[in-house]
């Protein structure tokens, strides 16, 4: 059994007899479906349905944990403490909390959904030192399944959660009541207009830099992320890249040919171009 150390992690906690009704209030993951021995993702959006803070949350003795960015977590303690006004609730933060992946199931050890979700799973253990990821095993593990995080994939306040597949991997619920920008994704949801998604990239040669324009047939339609050697992440728009597949267009990062793959757990397929398409434009 081997941990690899995440760095840079902070925790912000809700603990009290309220917990679990403030954060269902605020956040997309339905907390009160969220078992013990279980992390999820989440996010705390904009009123315009964009991502304001990223988290993975889990249970306590005494409430919930947010496991976030060490840099973010202030901002979103401060954020919570807003929403909180006469709540019988506690709100703290931990930057010195020591975070580690397992990939066998140890004692103490949180199933991670992402990764449960990707069929590759893996395990959140909290308040140990680990062992440093020399060789990078989480972001391989991370890339291959097509998890997106803040920083290395997105900025904040620049994505919808169903760019980052949170509709697919139990970070963004449907159907319990109102939190804060939910009509907006749920107006997504159910008119089904999303179109950025995450994809895996691989390159005929090493990818280039994360944030290398993705192009196909020299128009941009995507951004590539995490990068680890020939393989990475890109959230791309779909209808474009189903466009560029369907008319044999190459897709490149920069200027090396890539594959592009939505990630099979999600169910999702690029969208194929109806075949009145050039027909109609050609007569408009």
């Amino acid at each position: 059994m081997s941990l690899f150390a995440v760095p840079d992690r902070a925790l912000v906690t809700v603990s009290g007899e309220t917990a679990v009704e403030f954060l269902q209030a605020l956040i997309t993951t339905d907390v009160i479906q969220l078992t013990a021995d279980e992390v999820r993702p989440g996010a705390l959006l904009t009123p315009q349905g964009k991502i304001l803070f990223d988290f993975l949350v889990s249970r306590t003795e005494t409430g919930l944990r947010l496991e976030t960015g060490a840099e973010q977590a202030p901002a979103l303690l401060k954020r919570l403490t807003l929403y909180k006004l006469r709540a019988p609730i506690t709100l703290a933060l931990d930057t010195e909390i020591n975070v580690a992946v397992s990939f066998d199931a140890v004692e103490g050890a949180l199933l991670d959904v992402r990764f449960a979700t990707s069929g590759a799973p893996a395990y959140r253990v909290y308040g140990t030192k680990g062992i440093a990821d020399t060789e990078g095993r989480v972001d391989d593990a991370r890339i291959a399944g097509g998890i997106a995080v803040s920083g290395a994939d997105y900025a904040l306040q620049d994505a919808f959660p169903h760019d980052i597949l949170l509709d697919r991997n139990g970070g963004l619920s449907f159907r319990k009541g109102c939190y804060v920008g939910q009509e907006v994704v749920s107006r997504m949801q159910h008119r089904g207009t999303a179109r950025r998604r995450v994809v895996t990239v691989e390159g005929m040669s090493d990818l280039p830099a994360s944030g290398t324009a993705i192009t196909a047939g020299g128009k941009p339609i995507g951004t590539l992320g995490s990068v680890a050697g020939r393989s990475g992440l890109a959230i791309v728009r779909i209808d474009k890249a189903g466009d560029a597949l369907a008319s044999q267009t190459d897709i490149l990062a920069g200027d090396v040919k890539v594959a592009l793959a939505l990630p099979a757990w999600t169910g999702l397929a690029f969208p194929v171009p109806s075949p009145n398409t050039e027909t109609s434009e050609a007569g408009a």
